[in-house]
């Protein structure tokens, strides 16, 4: 709830609780889901606070996505067409992911992919960014903005904001102190891309996608 009131504060009138979903590591149960976000939704609306909580998942590119895809299953934003997905980290981009984020989009879906600035492929190569936001939309972690996840991925992030590569911007708050770290990386983007670049990446943006839209056209 404190996170809930932090993000209020900053301005957010809409937040997607994005459990993660990995294997191994983090598989709730759907109804164990539902059950907490109802509860959550609840108390938002009884204590008067002005944001809408929508429900989705952070999907790990891992072995349970692969299954999901294949029995149409994935967890998406409130069972809409977009869904957010993560991809592991390392020096390579998973094999076939070009192919299958295209065979999605035939489908009638839209990918997006959670902190892009994380993923080293894209450090060394633009031109595989731009390729990958063609794919996808790209949403930047707004505390990688503000430069707390190291340098080289705010870097990353900085660079892709500034050359357009960034459809979106998010939160990413996993506890109250995240909130301070969001507003930071919010007064970033309005210091380089003005009150417009803060409207498009937080607001605009953002409802292109829940719509299921690529911001891109």
């Amino acid at each position: 709830m404190m996170m809930i009131r932090g993000l209020e504060s900053l301005g957010f009138d809409l937040v997607c609780a994005t459990p993660h979903q990995k294997t191994g590591q983090f598989l709730p149960s759907l109804e164990s889901i539902r059950r907490a976000h109802s509860a959550t939704r609840t108390a938002v609306e009884q204590q008067g606070i002005g944001i809408s909580l929508s429900l989705g998942a952070e999907n790990m590119w891992d072995g349970t996505f692969y299954e999901r895809c294949e029995s149409g299953s994935i967890p998406s934003y409130d069972g809409g067409p977009a869904f957010l997905f993560e991809l592991p980290l390392g020096s390579n981009l998973p094999v076939g992911l070009f192919e299958r984020l295209f065979d999605l989009q035939t489908q009638g879906l839209l990918p997006v992919l959670a902190h892009p600035e994380r993923y080293e492929p894209l450090w060394k190569s633009p031109a595989l960014a731009e390729r990958l936001a063609d794919s996808c939309a790209m949403v930047v972690d707004l505390g990688a903005v503000a430069g707390y996840h190291g340098r080289k991925r705010t870097k990353a992030a900085r660079k892709m904001l500034e050359h357009g590569v960034i459809h979106a911007a998010a939160s990413d708050a996993h506890s109250p102190g995240d909130i301070r770290v969001a507003a930071e990386g919010i007064a970033w983007i309005r210091k380089r891309l003005g009150d417009g670049g803060v409207t498009r990446m937080l607001e605009e943006a953002p409802r292109q996608i829940l719509s299921g839209e690529h911001p891109a056209g």
